[in-house]
């Protein structure tokens, strides 16, 4: 059986008990200790290629096939708001 170990917002390890934390917040305020924030967890290979992606995508498509993209992504955002 695993122990679970408490992550960050962005996986980064942390103690497990309660005082461990605040031991931990203390040496992080006090500057004995610095906090790793690490990646932001994603791949920057696969970032890259998104990218691309999403710019080749965009000189694909036609000027009156992006208006039609932006005026149906507006009325989604402005759907239900009154």
């Amino acid at each position: 059986m695993g122990l679970n170990v408490p992550k960050g917002p962005k996986g980064q390890k942390r103690p497990a008990d309660v005082i461990g934390n605040a031991v931990k917040v203390m040496k992080i305020a006090t500057g004995e200790d610095e906090e790793d924030f690490g990646g932001d967890g994603k791949d920057p290979a696969a970032q890259a290629m998104g990218r691309k992606g999403g710019k080749a995508r965009a000189k694909s498509l036609s000027a009156n096939k992006r208006a039609e993209i932006a005026k149906k992504a507006a009325a989604k955002r402005w759907e239900g708001q009154s």
